[in-house]
């Protein structure tokens, strides 16, 4: 049935946002969303509505086969599975490849901005992700997801409690999206995946330094916050004293680097164009979770 969708990863927080979007566009009736998941438990309250709910294990590809089934438009949400290298990037070539098996008319992925051309540790899964995906002939549309805003709260409330926060980014510029406007620009471009191949960025309305992004969640929370520059080794050396498992040391650094060389600097309106809407300021999003960063 090509008129069907199936979203991969749909019991993450990406993933049920995507959900949410589709059902309340009224463009696309339920029983023609496949939600897959390692955990389909996750997903009642969506089969409740109608959604038809399937398990899907990457790490077991002839598992995906009866996953994939029926399936018109494929969105594989890429995976968190940073443990063990290969991995990550095996199991979206394990995804694809069902696809292509079930008959998909269109393949849509989670990507992340010059997968090509960046520091990041986990890029190379992104870029080799893409690679199988156009292998297949099958028409696509990559979007390369910006940085979360929400990514925020893994260093900021600390910071705030200190009063000091410790980066390496040095100048360098990001244009935070929130994760619903990600999945709203997702569920967009689900709605408009056709015979054509695209390839969008999406992130936020402005791109911002470290002292930009304090300034404002220090007006916010009423808490000052001083940027702290170093060296990517001394943030490493501050990740591992503050007890971060060093297996995640170095891409949390990649981050910091990635950011300083501008290669995550861009600002395009893909997003707002595909969700039909105005995207979250980072005042806006920093006011309304002022709670989750004062921790």
């Amino acid at each position: 049935m090509s008129d069907t969708i199936l979203i991969t990863g749909a019991s993450g927080h990406l993933g049920r946002l995507v959900l949410d979007a589709l059902l309340a566009s009224g463009k696309v009736a339920p029983a023609n969303i496949i939600a897959t998941s390692r955990d389909t438990a996750k997903l009642g309250d969506y089969a409740a509505r109608g959604v038809t709910v399937r398990a899907a294990d990457f790490d077991n590809p002839a598992s995906l086969d009866a996953a994939f089934a029926g399936a018109g438009k494929v969105l594989i949400i890429s995976t968190d599975a940073l443990d063990k290298p290969g991995r990550r990037l095996a199991q979206h070539e394990a995804a694809v490849a069902a696809a292509k098996k079930a008959g998909a008319k269109h393949i849509l992925y989670t990507s992340m901005p010059q997968p090509d051309d960046s520091l990041v540790t986990f890029a190379p899964d992104h870029l080799g992700t893409e690679k199988a995906i156009k292998a297949t002939g099958i028409p696509y549309t990559i979007l390369r997801d910006g940085w979360y805003a929400e990514n925020l709260f893994m260093s900021l409330p600390h910071a705030l409690q200190t009063g000091s926060w410790y980066t390496s980014t040095g100048q360098g510029k990001i244009a935070h999206i929130t994760r619903a406007d990600t999945a709203a620009a997702l569920a967009g471009a689900i709605l408009k995946a056709g015979t054509e191949s695209t390839t969008y960025t999406l992130t936020g309305p402005k791109s911002r330094t470290a002292e930009e992004i304090a300034a404002i969640v220090s007006a916010a929370t009423g808490k000052p916050l001083n940027v702290v520059h170093v060296t990517d080794a001394q943030l490493a050396e501050g990740l591992k004293g503050a007890g971060l498992p060093e297996a995640f040391i170095p891409t949390i650094v990649s981050f910091d680097a990635n950011t300083r060389e501008g290669k995550i600097a861009m600002v395009t309106k893909d997003a707002e164009t595909l969700s039909g809407r105005p995207l979250t300021t980072l005042e806006d999003f920093v006011a309304a979770n002022k709670a989750a960063l004062l921790g």
